[in-house]
């Protein structure tokens, strides 16, 4: 009968090509997960400013100020770093810091007389 010593485990080379997979994969990952960051934060703020239009216009129609009464989505896209609003009595001005914003956004959206331009 003859025994062996031999140890059940993994080579120092099978062990060094599972590390070089994990780090192409990972090289692979964090660019496109940084990416996707962007795009979701450039939305969130593209979001709040249609929203902050749409609350002026509201506010227009329904005889109150926005400018005194900022709703939510405008306190919001005010603080944008992407996509800001400015909010006066009758109107709301979206521009785009960064070039996020779609250019029927950006303007100044006038609330008055018998309707609401965009």
């Amino acid at each position: 009968m003859r025994t062996t010593n031999m140890r059940k485990g993994f080579t120092m080379i099978e062990l060094i090509f599972v590390i070089v997979i994990i780090g192409i994969l990972a090289a692979v990952a964090i660019p496109k997960l940084a990416a996707t960051r962007d795009d979701a934060v450039n939305s969130k703020e593209i979001a709040n400013a249609k929203t902050c239009v749409n609350d002026a216009g509201a506010a227009y129609t329904a005889g109150t100020s926005l400018s005194q009464n900022v709703s939510v989505a405008c306190t919001a896209a005010l603080a944008g770093t992407k996509v800001k609003a400015t909010v006066a009595t009758s109107s709301v001005t979206v521009s785009a810091a960064t070039g996020a914003a779609p250019s029927a956004l950006i303007g100044t959206h006038t609330f008055g007389g018998t309707g609401i331009s965009y």
